[in-house]
């Protein structure tokens, strides 16, 4: 990697306007950097947050626990990939029969593993045959925060163009998930007029209710998230499975778990309450059916915002998840996990790369600094490292985490980009290949 001495932050891409020598100023955000680092246990408590939202493992105990519907209790499906099947039946069922069966749902729950295109494929495809079954259709979005909402309505009129949607929607902030994931259907709802509804809380409230508790809510964030039911001891039990089967790194020996997970659980539940009551209020103030893209966390067993929703609306429903399923081999499930499930085969690597850098802003600065150094084997085998501040990406400055963002997520895999850092004083040029088997080699 080649290095080039400098003497001036203006001459670096720095856009600070102020000609101070390197070293010094590098001092200077090193120094602010280190004061505002994240503690360990913090960044560990989100993964585990985030493994509950976005995708349970294949072999998880939680796959398997006696719970759902009384009488499927004790009752297991062994799923392949590629084959959809039915709680009440017990086994396999054709595409065509399971959509007749879900014609009287009022609500349609699709869960999702995030960055698996096979399982946004059986999204689209259920979307597009309950369009042909009924025009009268709604879709509510875990994706996309409710103060977003306005966004979402000049994407449907056909007011923006798609890097402008995503731009103004915070995509990559808000979500992260590459959006080609969810392109068709996003382009469908505007083809065919179809109104998107926003379920999700903004982050910031959700935090406060995992650090401090619903108590702690303004009476403006208490009317985005509604008071929140602790009670059901089913859901707290799934949850607690899922916790307690991740491997707690030895710096977590002796800390507070069980603290840590009822500051879970609430977030857990403020995000069911959250979107389950959202959709109940797009069914009533729309009229339509309501089709709701959720993580297969929010779902299982019908235990989440499933079964928050009914306690509101009391009308029926329908949940389709994905799980799964590694090569050509088969997984035993609980039959109650959901009313029709979908095996998922697994793939070497997603689709889309997922290039993962931890960035943020530093006061004085425009330019984005890197935060921590990285654990992803992308940006890993790139070379960043923590304290680094980005002055180019393929020779054009960057000075926000969308835009970083959303120039990463337009690469393919066999791409390769440069990006020129300043570290310690000096510029560094860095060379990011997206090359799938990054993915394989150990840490």
């Amino acid at each position: 990697m080649g290095r080039k001495r400098i003497g001036y932050f203006n001459s670096t891409g720095l856009h600070t306007g102020l000609p101070i020598g390197v070293k010094m100023k590098n001092n200077l955000y090193q120094a602010k950097l280190k004061r505002r680092a994240a503690p360990a246990w913090l960044v560990l408590f989100v993964l585990i947050l985030a493994c509950l939202v976005y995708a349970q493992p294949a072999e998880d105990k939680s796959l398997t626990l006696p719970l759902g519907p009384k009488p499927y209790r004790g009752k297991f499906l062994l799923i392949e990939p590629g084959k959809l099947y039915s709680a009440s039946k017990g086994q396999p069922i054709e595409f065509g029969r399971m959509m007749k069966e879900m014609k009287k749902a009022r609500f349609i729950y699709l869960g999702e593993t995030h960055d698996n295109l096979d399982m946004h494929e059986m999204q689209f495809r259920v979307i597009e045959t309950l369009y042909r079954q009924d025009p009268n259709l709604a879709i509510g979005l875990e994706q996309i925060t409710v103060d977003l909402q306005p966004v979402l309505d000049r994407w449907v009129a056909g007011q923006l163009d798609e890097k402008t949607f995503l731009k103004e929607i915070r995509w990559y902030v808000t979500w992260s998930f590459n959006y080609g994931y969810y392109r068709k259907i996003f382009d469908l709802a505007r083809e065919k007029k179809l109104p998107l509804f926003a379920l999700n809380a903004p982050r910031n409230i959700i935090s406060k209710i995992r650090m401090q508790g619903y108590e702690a809510l303004s009476e403006e964030e208490k009317k985005i998230v509604p008071p929140l039911d602790l009670s059901n001891e089913e859901h707290r039990w799934l949850l607690k499975t899922i916790f307690e089967a991740e491997e707690i790194p030895p710096q977590m020996k002796g800390a507070n778990l069980e603290a840590m997970f009822e500051g879970l659980y609430r977030a857990q539940v403020a995000w069911d309450e959250t979107m389950g009551t959202k959709a109940v209020e797009v069914a009533e103030a729309t009229g339509r059916r309501v089709v709701v893209l959720a993580g297969s966390g929010h779902l299982l067993y019908n235990l989440g915002l499933n079964y928050r929703a009914w306690n509101k609306s009391r009308q029926p429903w329908a949940t389709v998840i994905g799980i799964q399923v590694p090569g050509n081999s088969r997984i035993k499930v609980s039959r109650g996990l959901a009313d029709f499930i979908y095996g998922v085969g697994e793939k070497d690597y997603p689709a889309y790369p997922a290039f993962s850098l931890s960035l943020k802003k530093v006061e004085g600065l425009t330019n984005l600094v890197v935060s921590a150094n990285p654990t992803e084997p992308l940006a890993r085998n790139a070379g960043f490292q923590k304290g680094d501040v980005i002055l180019t990406v393929e020779d054009q400055p960057v000075s926000d985490i969308h835009d970083f963002r959303l120039m990463m997520a337009g690469h393919n895999w066999g791409d390769e980009i440069k990006v020129r850092v300043l570290r310690n004083g000096e510029v560094v040029w860095l060379n990011i290949r997206f090359d799938p088997e990054l993915l394989k080699k150990k840490n």
